[in-house]
């Protein structure tokens, strides 16, 4: 018996879901003694947290309390007791049976209680624990002018044995960094699963830190024909994050026009989970109005696009948040915040583009920046994105650069100029080759030192002519130049 309290009695448990109330019952008085709503709902349901089984439980529970009152045996009750009507039908019960009448709060630390919430087979909705917390507030003065005979007020502070979650791999969550290699032409034949399984088993066994895919509904002109397929990039990087790799994977870059926040939120984290935390994310404002107008979407002036560019990031940073209470931000609200599953930790936003405000969004917003190549424009670039970070009170440093490259990669001199003369269309040979820097491996390395002391982090190399794996050993120098 705990000390001080009165044998026999009414005991009547106060507590939030999760205080620890049957742990501290059962540790002081026998299991005959303690009547539990939940283990009623069992008995009468499918389960503890059958509530539509409430009815019948209570009312059994009310019926035992008040048989074992009446033959002057002690009954500990074990509901949450945080209704004054209730509460006051057991006091009469006690007051009937001539018992002492004594309420036991269970006082735990709101962290604790949530912790111990996230363990259990069937959580109690947050809003709801959160209304029975704030509850327990005012508890107290509440049952001191009820009548009780002792009010007694335990705490339980313990933290509950955290769940063992497995580290994510190396390759999973950090700053974006390496050589990635990007995919914008798919000249995938018959069969264009086994095609693209090929470049990315390919990729990763020659070094390449990653694979990206762009999104859009046609194909570019910079890349290829209208007619020529462009895959839909989340359902193909879900695809290739079932290979036995360590690639990241991710968009270069999604545009906000025709992916909704909440969405594409959940695409990203969705592969995050399935690929084991090696998913990135990479938005943009949009700029290819004619798939726009294909597919009956809305291609809005760019001041809005780039409005919905920052509300878009808000919201991603929002919903992957701890938690599920309400969001109130700079550009949107959220009556709560509910999403499961979450990402495996810190799931980089990548902001493509080079207008100013765009890179102004990727200081304030982005885990990354992405821009063109071009190294006489980089530096004033990333200034630029520093100086938004600063004034948005983060570390400059947490933004990494990335570039994509464009490149014509040739295996030697004669190859090269092979490669430019088939590539350029109408562009002159010498424009179209200082366009896409065409050279051979050792000098895009040579490039790509001079881009690593610029403050580049990561490289997205878009191969002009990839038209398979074979296509990518040429490169295996590159690959590994950041490492």
């Amino acid at each position: 018996m705990p000390a001080g309290l009165p044998d026999p009695a009414v005991v009547v448990l106060v507590g939030a879901s999760g205080s620890g109330k049957s742990t501290w019952a059962l540790a002081r008085y026998r299991a005959a003694e303690v009547v539990s709503s939940d283990a009623l709902r069992e008995v009468v349901g499918s389960g503890p947290a059958d509530l539509d089984a409430s009815v019948e439980s209570f009312d059994l529970l009310d019926r035992i309390v008040a048989a074992r009152a009446r033959r002057r045996l002690t009954v500990v009750v074990d509901t949450l007791g945080l209704d004054p009507a209730r509460r006051a039908a057991y006091l009469a019960v006690a007051r009937s049976a001539g018992l002492p009448a004594v309420a036991v709060v269970v006082d735990a630390a709101a962290s604790v209680c949530r912790a111990r919430n996230t363990q259990r087979d069937r959580p109690v909705p947050a809003p709801v624990l959160s209304q029975q917390l704030r509850r327990m507030h005012t508890v107290v003065p509440e049952l001191e002018g009820e009548g009780w005979d002792v009010v007694q007020v335990v705490t339980d502070d313990s933290a509950p044995e955290p769940p063992r979650v497995p580290a994510p791999p190396p390759s999973g969550h950090g700053p974006l960094s390496g050589v990635f290699l990007q995919v914008s032409a798919f000249p995938w034949g018959e069969d264009p699963s086994e095609w693209l399984r090929g470049v990315a088993l390919r990729a990763a066994e020659i070094g390449f830190a990653g694979l990206s895919l762009m999104d859009h509904l046609i194909q570019i002109p910079q890349v290829g024909r209208a007619w020529d397929p462009i895959p839909e990039p989340w359902v193909t990087l879900g695809h290739l994050a079932a290979l036995d790799t360590d690639l990241r994977l991710g968009t270069l870059v999604s545009p906000v026009t025709f992916h909704h926040a909440g969405v594409l939120a959940k695409h990203a984290a969705t592969l995050d989970v399935l690929s084991g935390g090696r998913a990135f994310c990479g938005v943009g404002a949009g700029w290819f109005e004619r798939e726009h107008a294909g597919y009956g979407i809305p291609f809005p002036p760019a001041r809005e696009r780039l409005d919905a560019l920052e509300a878009t990031l808000e919201t991603m940073r929002a919903l992957w948040a701890p938690g599920t209470k309400a969001y109130a931000g700079h550009r949107l609200s959220l009556p709560e915040t509910t999403f499961y599953p979450r990402p495996v930790g810190d799931l980089p936003i990548l902001v493509g583009g080079s207008g100013a405000r765009t890179l102004r969004i990727a200081g304030m917003l982005g885990h990354a920046c992405n821009v063109s190549a071009d190294e006489a424009l980089l530096s004033r670039r990333v200034e630029v994105v520093r100086r938004a970070a600063h004034r948005a009170g983060r570390d400059p440093g947490d933004v990494a650069v990335t570039v994509l490259d464009v490149a014509v990669v040739g295996s030697s001199r004669d190859d090269t100029a092979r490669r430019v003369e088939r590539l350029r269309g109408r562009t002159p040979a010498a424009t179209y080759a200082a366009r896409h820097h065409a050279g051979e491996s050792n000098t895009h390395a040579e490039r790509y030192a001079r881009l690593r002391d610029l403050g580049v982090d990561a490289v997205f190399l878009a191969i002009s002519d990839l038209a398979g794996a074979q296509d990518l050993d040429r490169c295996a120098v590159l690959a590994a130049s950041f490492r």
